[in-house]
């Protein structure tokens, strides 16, 4: 399935999608593949027989989401997705984003942006697990993309298995090294190295009522609404702890642990993880937005949502803040020092996959 965007020809549709710094907001494109994977888990989930009840699809998770190049407000793209893999309840689709260079054809287009997405199926009726459609590649690409989604599911069962032994089987040292550099700030923040920062001085926050107009045809909050705000409250947060004007590289992972429900009071907390400056030409700022769901009435507040964002600095930005560094963030807690650890052995993993 392809959708085309045609952007060259069409003024009010490049006008939407237009960002400060004439690129696609890449906050509207989650919306979108998010939209374009949920059509295709359902038309691959579909039968010619009226009678059967139809599952109820929802957004498990992003895998990876990785930009491979700056995408042109000015130049059409197309978006095409297919299912790769299925298990028993679950759907791999993988979606490409393509467009020429800049003064190129449309023949010699390439991939700008790719996005790995799981959806798992649900009866209406019992909400419990529902068995979808089996897949039968046929052609060799079909076959090779089907053979890697297999590779990366049993890769994602073997990484829940060892979150599970986390920090109790190793990385102990990892940990003390961590929350000794934090401790410092708490009890000596005189002497503490200028070139960090404490985790909790990196959050930014922001809330919001779901309305009616961001459902999706469930009656839920639209998954690709939520990773739009996540992504533009990530990217303000990258730009005010940078000091400089950030840049998308990934989504690294995002994980839909509820339902969002129209009239719910969402809030997004955001913080920067950690960063890697062993590339001085590109530094790495890792970041983390959590969703709650907050039920004043109830005293309650739930997280629906983790998302995980990788950010650097644009070329211009960096070479106008000369000798500007990118300062190193450390744990305040053992909690924060947990999340660190996770997020980097997580991110580890993914470079190997």
């Amino acid at each position: 399935m392809t959708i085309l965007y045609n952007f060259s020809t069409d003024y009010i549709l490049r006008e939407q999608y237009r960002d400060p710094w004439n690129e696609v907001r890449i906050g509207k494109l989650l919306e979108d593949l998010d939209a374009l994977a949920g059509t295709i888990s359902v038309k691959h989930c579909s039968d010619d027989d009226s009678t059967t009840r139809p599952l109820y699809l929802v957004t498990a998770s992003v895998d990876r989401m990785v930009l491979k190049k700056p995408i042109s407000v000015d130049v059409d793209l197309h978006i095409s997705g297919a299912v790769t893999w299925v298990g028993r309840s679950s759907i791999e689709i993988q979606l490409d984003i393509t467009q020429p260079a800049t003064g190129e054809s449309a023949v010699t287009e390439s991939v700008a942006l790719t996005a790995t997405f799981i959806f798992v199926a649900r009866d209406y009726k019992t909400g419990k697990a529902a068995p979808v459609n089996r897949l039968s590649p046929e052609t060799e690409r079909e076959k090779f993309l089907y053979e890697a989604a297999e590779a990366r599911n049993a890769l994602r069962k073997s990484k829940i298995i060892n979150d599970k032994k986390g920090i109790e089987n190793g990385d102990m040292n990892r940990f003390q090294v961590l929350l000794a550099e934090g401790r410092i700030f708490c009890d000596m923040p005189a002497l503490a190295d200028r070139d960090s920062i404490l985790l909790r001085d990196t959050r930014l926050e922001n809330s919001l009522i779901c309305q009616p107009q961001q459902r999706n045809i469930h009656g839920r909050i639209f998954g690709g609404f939520l990773m739009h705000r996540a992504f533009e409250l990530a990217f303000s947060t990258a730009y005010a702890f940078a000091g400089m004007m950030p840049s998308f590289l990934e989504v690294d992972h995002v994980d839909f642990l509820r339902p969002v429900d129209v009239g719910d009071f969402l809030r997004f907390k955001s913080c920067v993880l950690y960063t890697e400056n062993e590339n001085s030409d590109q530094p790495l700022i890792h970041l983390e937005v959590v969703a709650h769901v907050t039920r004043p009435e109830m005293r309650s507040s739930e997280v629906s949502n983790r998302f995980y964002f990788t950010f650097t600095v644009r070329p211009e930005a960096k070479a106008s803040n000369n000798g500007h560094r990118i300062r190193k963030v450390v744990p305040a807690t053992e909690e924060e020092a947990r999340r660190i650890i996770e997020r980097m052995d997580a991110d580890s993993l993914q470079s190997f996959s």
